[in-house]
């Protein structure tokens, strides 16, 4: 019988198993794909952003975030940096972002399961578990069996587990929800799963227009009306909508918004660094010095001429035409489209895209351990607790804490139940 084992090979299960092994608890992993961190490896772009220097509430987007910076407090990130120093992972700081010095997400999953390996945690790959039982013997002894949907090992007993199985994002890593269900047979609540950091789906007429320019500019959510969410960056524009940090950003309340059945308009400010005074100047003093160009001429050496066309397509404008033929009024029309330029959003981009999801099993399913109120001896860490942060490495971050803080708290509970040579009892 193992002491511990961990149900997911990901960031915050290798950690928990980590944490539990470094002190003296006899651990195993439980993987159903075929090898572990696979997911760390899409981080960054294969850089690996793992965490971040600037670290507070508003980082997280889900409802209880003190929950969230509780957890973090307890394993924070000058602790992760040290730890991944000792596993010989330097790190690089950029702007607040931190990533291993040698810019390779591999170097940091490779640590990782070399250091699995050196604490002999048993690793079983490719086997899912279907659903976890419990047992309590006659002298009170409570312990688990869980059971395999592919029946390679019938059983496995131990007296505690940390469920780690990630969420219903990027499915093609292992995360396909498959922990939500282990969880609805042990009675916890699931917030509703939707992607998070993930491209809108817009219904813009001329998106092919524009698609695939990068610009700077202010993206804005609008829902019903009453604004909900707002960033700054490179926004990426696309076929199908609109992408880009910025609209990953502010995605979450867009999703859980047009998920709701309420209307949902992106406003993009495409000249955001354009102020008042700014376009004055532009629609008096360098149109009258410019009225022999066109449209697409006057406006090149502002912003990319595929915007320009978009957004003269849209007012049904000739960009050919002469700024003496257009008037002020229509380049001020244009600039003012340019400044508050709306898309419908009419959905999102599924689980397979999004980097993250919001939702998941409720935070009021665990205490301040991160053990389940509902069934003693099973913790929970990572992705599958609804937790949602920003881009960053925030959301890597809450896997290094909550699966630090999961394996001490395993490894508390046993060494207490050894201490007194008892069982594991409910309570």
């Amino acid at each position: 019988m193992y002491d511990c084992v961990v149900i997911g090979g990901g960031a915050s299960g290798m950690m928990a198993a980590i944490t539990a092994a470094s002190n003296n608890i006899n651990t195993c992993i439980v993987e159903h794909t075929d090898r572990i961190g696979t997911k760390i490896l899409k981080t960054g772009n294969g850089k690996c952003n793992f965490t971040n220097m600037s670290m507070d509430s508003s980082m997280y987007q889900n409802d209880n975030k003190e929950f969230v910076m509780e957890i973090i407090d307890r394993f924070n990130v000058s602790e992760t940096i040290a730890f991944f120093k000792r596993l010989g992972i330097y790190h690089k700081d950029k702007n607040g972002y931190v990533y291993p010095h040698s810019e390779t997400a591999a170097s940091l999953q490779n640590a990782l399961r070399i250091e699995v390996e050196r604490l002999g945690i048993d690793l079983l790959t490719g086997i899912e578990c279907e659903t976890i039982e419990k047992n309590v013997s006659e002298e009170g002894k409570l312990h688990y069996k869980l059971h395999f949907a592919n029946n390679i090992h019938k059983v496995i007993n131990t007296k505690c587990i940390i469920i780690a199985t990630g969420s219903k994002a990027s499915p093609k890593t292992g995360s396909d929800g498959s922990g939500y269900k282990i969880a609805k047979k042990l009675g916890m609540k699931i917030v509703k799963p939707l992607p998070a950091l993930v491209q809108l789906v817009c219904d813009e007429k001329y998106a092919k227009v524009s698609s695939g320019v990068r610009s700077t500019g202010t993206v804005s959510v609008f829902c019903d009306g009453e604004l909900i969410a707002k960033d700054y960056g490179e926004i990426q524009y696309t076929d199908y909508g609109i992408s880009g940090i910025p609209v990953f950003q502010v995605s979450r309340f867009a999703v859980k918004a047009v998920d709701s059945g309420k209307k949902v308009q992106a406003v993009i400010d495409m000249l955001p660094d354009f102020s008042d005074e700014d376009v004055n100047y532009l629609l008096n003093t360098i149109f009258e010095k410019n009225r022999h160009k066109t449209v697409e001429q006057f406006f090149e050496g502002i912003i990319n001429k595929k915007l320009v066309n978009m957004v003269c397509r849209n007012l049904k404008t000739d960009i050919n035409q002469t700024l003496d033929n257009a008037g002020v009024k229509c380049i001020k029309r244009i600039v003012e489209n340019m400044k508050c330029y709306k898309y419908n959003v009419t959905g999102f981009k599924d689980f397979e895209w999004g980097q993250i999801c919001q939702g998941g099993i409720a935070l009021d399913e665990v205490d301040v351990n991160l053990q389940s109120v509902r069934n003693p001896g099973i913790y929970l860490c990572g992705e599958v607790l609804d937790v949602d942060g920003k881009c960053g490495g925030y959301n890597l971050q809450w896997a290094w804490s909550s699966g630090y803080v999961a394996g001490v708290s395993v490894a508390s509970r046993v060494k207490s139940a050894r201490s007194w040579n008892g069982g594991y009892y409910e309570k």
